[in-house]
Parts: C-alpha cells; sequence; structure tokens
C-alpha cells in the first residue's frame, strides 16, 4: 500500500501561507497595538524636533507635529487613558448588541434559526448570500462585524463548511464592501457632511447630499458580491476545505448533528419561531410607523428629526444598536418562553452574562488599540502625510495635462482616471494606519476637497474615490476598529490564529476588489455617468455676482 501524495500548493496558496506565518509570528496583537502607540510617541518626538510640518494647500498654514514626547503630552496621554478607551466608538456598540444577542442565542432562537435557514437554502448559494448580507448589513452602521461574521461561521459549520470560510466571505461584504449598497446607510450622512464643509472652503454655498454617490454604490453592490464569491469559492476555499474542525464546543457553540434528521426543529421550537417571528413582526411594524413622514397618520414619525422631519438625521437611524438589542431581547424572551428555554429573568441575565464573558480579549486589545489611535491623531502625523501625497498627485495631474489646464476630450479623460486612481491607491494605503472611515475623513477632507475642486474636480468625485480606497484595504488593516474582534472570532475556531491569519485570509479579497471596483469606477469616469442624483462629475466654479 502506498502512502497517498498531498496535493500540490499553488504559487497563491504557497505565497499566503508566508503571510500567515510572517503576520503570526508578530507580537500578540495586543503588544503590537502598544508597541505602534510606543512608537508614534517616539514618532512625533523626532519629528517635532526637526520641525516636520506641510502647507495646508486651502489656507498655506503650516502643519506641524504634535509632540507626545514632551510634559504636555505625557499630561495629556496620562489623563486621557481611561476617556481613550471608553470613548473608543466600537467597544459601546458590541457591548450593547452582545447584551442582545446573548439574550436570543441563550434562549435557543439563534441555533433554531440557523438550522430551519441550512435546511432551506441551497447549500452553493450560501457564500453569495454571506456577501451580499455583508455588503447590505453597511446601512445599518457597523453593525455587520458583531452580528453577521459570527453567524456566518456558524451557519457554514451546520452546512459542513469550514466556519473560518464563511466568516471570510461575511467580513469581505461587511467591510471589504463598505461602500457599496442598494440604499443609504447612516456613514452617507456623515461623510457627505464632512465633504459639504470641506468644499465651503472654496465654494461657500455648495451642497453635498447624502445620496450623492446612490448610482454608483447601487452599480457597486452585484460587482463586489461576484467578486466576493469568486475569491471565496477559487481562492479561499481551498486553504480551508470542508471537514471536521475544530470541536466548537469548547467556546459554548452548539455541535451541530451530522444526521439530517436530528435536525429537524422538534414541536416546541417550531412554534417558538413562529411566536418570536410575531414579535419581531410587531416591533417592525412600530418602526416602521415611527418612519412613516410626521401627520401621515395619528403619531407617525415620531422618531424622525423632530425640528426638520428628516430621516437620514434622525434618532431612528441613530438608534441602530438600540434597535439590535431590542429584537434580541424580545425575541429571545418570547421564544424562549414558547419553547421553555426561558422559565425566568434569571435565565434572560445568564445569557447576557454569558455573551460577555467571552470578551475578555477583545477588551483588552481595544484598550491598547484605542491609546494607538488616539496618540496618532493627536500627532498629526496622518495629515502631514497626506499633505505630502496630494503634491504627488498635483505633479501627476501636470505631467497628464501639461502647461495648459485643458479640461475637455480625452487628455482630461486621462487626467481624472491617473489622478483619482492614484488617490485611491493613497486612501488604501492610509487605511492601513488610520482605521475609521469617518475619522479619516474628517482629516482628508479638508485637505484633498478644496485641492482637487481647484483642480477641476466635484467634491462627490472626491468622495466616492476616497469610499473605494477606503473600504477595500479595511479587511486588511490592523487599525480597523473591529480587526481585533474578527481576530477573535477566528480563534474560536483556531485557535493560534492571529494577525497574519486575517490578513493572509482577507487578502486576496482586497487585490480583488481594488483592482475590479477600481475598474468599474474607470468605466464610470470613461462614460461620464452621473454618480448620485445631482451629483457632478467636475467642478465649475461660479463667477463672482452669477
Amino acid at each position: 500500500m502506498t502512502d497517498a501524495v498531498a496535493p500540490r500548493k499553488s504559487a497563491i496558496d504557497r505565497f499566503l501561507n508566508i503571510v500567515e506565518r510572517g503576520g503570526n509570528a508578530l507580537p500578540h496583537p495586543a503588544t503590537l497595538f502598544a508597541l505602534l502607540a510606543a512608537i508614534v510617541v517616539l514618532l512625533s518626538g523626532i519629528a517635532a524636533y526637526f520641525d516636520v510640518s506641510a502647507p495646508h494647500p486651502a489656507t498655506g498654514e503650516s502643519i506641524r507635529v504634535v509632540n507626545l514626547l514632551s510634559l504636555e503630552g505625557l499630561h495629556r496621554m496620562s489623563t486621557s487613558m481611561v476617556t481613550n478607551f471608553t470613548s473608543f466608538a466600537p467597544l459601546g456598540t458590541v457591548l450593547v448588541a452582545l447584551l442582545g444577542i446573548g439574550v436570543a442565542e441563550h434562549s435557543g432562537l439563534i441555533g433554531a434559526a440557523l438550522r430551519l435557514l441550512v435546511l432551506s437554502s441551497p447549500r452553493y448559494l450560501l457564500t453569495p448570500v454571506m456577501v451580499f448580507a455583508g455588503v447590505m448589513s453597511n446601512m445599518a452602521s457597523e453593525i455587520g462585524y458583531v452580528l453577521l461574521v459570527p453567524l456566518a461561521g456558524l451557519i457554514f459549520l451546520a452546512a459542513g463548511r469550514h466556519p473560518i470560510l464563511g466568516m471570510a466571505a461575511a467580513f469581505a461584504g461587511v467591510s471589504g464592501g463598505y461602500s457599496a449598497n442598494l440604499l443609504i446607510g447612516t456613514i452617507d450622512p456623515l461623510l457627505a457632511g464632512l465633504s459639504q464643509e470641506a468644499s465651503r472652503i472654496i465654494d461657500p454655498g455648495y451642497t453635498v447630499t447624502p445620496v450623492a454617490n446612490w448610482y454608483f454604490m447601487i452599480a457597486s453592490t452585484p460587482v463586489v458580491t461576484l467578486l466576493g464569491w469568486l475569491v471565496t469559492e477559487r481562492i479561499v476555499a481551498p486553504r480551508f476545505p470542508d471537514g471536521p474542525t475544530r470541536n466548537p464546543e469548547e467556546d459554548g457553540a452548539a455541535k451541530p448533528e451530522q444526521d439530517p434528521e436530528a435536525q429537524r426543529l422538534k414541536p416546541e421550537e417550531w412554534r417558538g419561531l413562529k411566536w418570536a417571528t410575531a414579535a419581531a413582526l410587531l416591533i417592525t411594524l412600530v418602526l416602521v410607523w415611527a418612519a412613516l413622514p410626521q401627520g401621515l397618520f395619528w403619531g407617525a414619525g415620531f422618531m424622525r428629526d423632530p425640528t426638520t422631519g428628516d430621516l437620514l438625521s434622525s434618532p431612528l437611524l441613530s438608534s441602530v444598536v438600540a434597535m439590535i438589542f431590542l429584537y434580541g431581547v424580545v425575541t429571545g424572551v418570547t421564544y424562549g418562553a414558547v419553547a421553555g428555554t426561558v422559565k425566568n429573568d434569571t435565565d434572560v441575565i445568564k445569557g447576557m452574562g454569558q455573551s460577555m464573558s467571552t470578551l475578555g480579549v477583545y477588551l483588552v486589545l481595544t484598550f491598547f488599540a484605542a491609546q494607538f489611535v488616539a496618540y496618532f491623531n493627536w500627532t498629526q502625523l496622518g495629515l502631514v502625510f497626506a499633505v505630502e501625497g496630494a503634491q504627488l498627485l498635483d505633479s501627476l495631474r501636470t505631467f497628464v495635462l501639461g502647461d495648459s489646464g485643458d479640461t475637455s476630450g480625452w487628455r482630461w479623460v486621462l487626467a481624472k482616471i491617473i489622478i483619482m486612481g492614484g488617490f485611491i491607491l493613497l486612501t488604501a494605503v492610509a487605511n492601513l494606519f488610520m482605521g475609521s472611515a469617518s475619522a479619516k475623513w474628517a482629516l482628508m477632507a479638508p485637505i484633498f476637497v478644496p485641492m482637487f475642486m481647484i483642480l477641476g474636480y466635484s467634491p462627490e468625485l472626491t468622495q466616492i474615490a476616497y469610499r473605494i480606497g477606503d473600504s477595500v484595504t479595511n479587511i486588511i488593516s490592523p487599525m480597523m476598529s473591529y480587526f481585533a474582534l474578527i481576530i477573535a472570532f477566528l480563534q474560536r475556531y483556531e485557535p493560534r490564529a492571529g494577525i497574519g491569519t486575517v490578513i493572509s485570509v482577507m487578502l486576496p479579497y482586497s487585490v480583488v476588489f481594488m483592482i475590479g471596483w477600481t475598474a468599474l469606477f474607470v468605466l464610470w469616469l470613461a462614460f461620464d455617468l452621473p454618480i448620485g442624483p445631482g451629483a457632478p462629475l467636475q467642478y465649475i466654479p461660479v463667477a463672482p455676482g452669477t
């Protein structure tokens, strides 16, 4: 009897294995964040000593690096250590959402719903469904990181596929496809507001609406879904083949039965699901009533903006995490009361406590990550880097257009493609060091939006280029706020998973998304298509008095 010959690994597999080993050879993620924070402090001292600065392209004011390696810097770091941690945006989102999800999971609602989903869905459609669901989850802020990614692992596990494969597909949609959607989400008004403020440095009356990028977002959704499906099945799946994986019982998850008959729902579970569905529908109807235009019916629109009646900036869209908590608790208690898994309030509190007990490592990671992000923002190092990059882009424009500055014909289209392609690449690289999309745009918009308006590019066009670059490297950026949480999710099935594991799994998505999404953007520019309602590609200054 001869020994079986192991399948030969492809060049991509060998490269990704090297990336994984190299990344995992790094210190523990918490230690790495602490070291990076210390490096930022040291760099700020060196840059301040040599008086490193950059001129602001709009105002001409000198942007200097703030020295944290000083007595004032020491005071700021020591007095802000607690608030850096407690005000770190993802922390509250994760804790509050998981309180509600914990009740739904402890009652058995999530397990029963997943089994029903697996039994009733074609296995071959799980991957595109996960990617698409990840993309669409962005309309509800960043809850996809907390809810969808771990659920994708459980769904794939129950379907007999490797759970990391499911989490990768969901993470690719949630984070890599962050700026694709069929609907307007909570991030759109935020980015539009920042773009508008930046544009008014040049044009005080300029307006950027929340739907400024909607047409391009809609077209991007099927592109990202198909690309995510392709990468998952063709590149990532061979590294995580179907079959036995780590026993999830060690982490408190239910072990799926292999016998299809054992997976069928029991009568009490069916009743629990029906009542939980009815409870969810009731909550949904109340929310729809709260979102209707004011005055349409009695009491309608009570969760809209009380001053303007607007929905995009309403308390309703600002309460997404609270709604997740509400759905989780109400449906979980309803299911448990009918199915017999929740008998009193102690069971409810126990479910919340169990969900919190799994976050110990994440809290440690968050503490050090929050310090690093705060230090980097304080020093203005990222702002100086952005200005230097802007000068490079300006030199590219001059090279393409020459001294004439002609804004018509193929040279103008080529200039747009090169300049905006360079900006996409610059943003993608910057995203590796500054994770928050809104915080990074708050720093970059006042520089790039006015500069590109001077060059003839509209703020809406600059914004969509920024969003592409910001999205495609989210999934490989350790600075991304939820990166530590993704590591914790993977460690449920691969205890040795670390930064290198996540980067090696997600790197193919990042590369393919960058190429495919940029190609779509180039086509958009070549055909001069509108990127949103009333959103032009070119900025033409309005002459005074007209």
